[in-house]
């Protein structure tokens, strides 16, 4: 009687779960915003949208140079949003909320992004201050007067160069 009952339940369950579909980047991004592409500018669009998108699974390349599986349906789905007149920068919005911001190769300029950009250029215009300093004080001549020369020999050289005007 159980096992008639699941079963019953269960067919009753498959078309409903047949009728679940992968969510639309409609929900994500909302409704295309762009002309929908064809021909060969949809495949140029294509190579340029999925080279601003790193594979997940190679983490090194661009989906437009993966062999990956996963670079190559995420190509695909570039290529059916541009199809479906999505703009680029929806499609890029899409992935980055699907994967997180480590899928775009170019990341945003803000938030601690930015800091990882500006403080190692700021180091290098701190170092290049403090050679600069360091070199105006190594060529800038001593107010002080020499020393004076305990060595006969080294005076007598100094005096015959004229390096020693006493």
């Amino acid at each position: 009687m159980k096992t008639r009952t699941a079963t019953l339940l269960l067919l009753i369950a498959l078309p409903l779960l047949a009728q679940t579909k992968v969510p639309d980047a409609a929900q994500f991004v909302g409704q295309p915003a762009g002309t929908p592409l064809g021909g060969a500018t949809l495949e140029r669009r294509t190579a340029e949208v999925s080279a601003l998108l790193r594979c997940p699974v190679c983490q090194g390349l661009a989906v437009a140079d993966s062999p990956a599986e996963m670079a190559i349906n995420m190509k695909r789905q570039v290529h059916d949003l541009l199809s479906r007149g999505y703009t680029e920068q929806q499609i890029l919005s899409y992935f980055e909320q699907s994967y997180g911001e480590f899928v775009l190769l170019r990341p945003k300029f803000e938030g601690l992004n930015a800091m990882v950009w500006l403080l190692p250029l700021l180091a290098l215009v701190a170092g290049a201050f403090v050679v600069f300093r360091k070199m105006r004080n190594l060529h800038q001549p001593t107010t002080d007067d020499k020393p004076p020369v305990t060595d006969p020999y080294l005076a007598q050289v100094r005096q015959l160069v004229g390096g020693d005007k006493k």
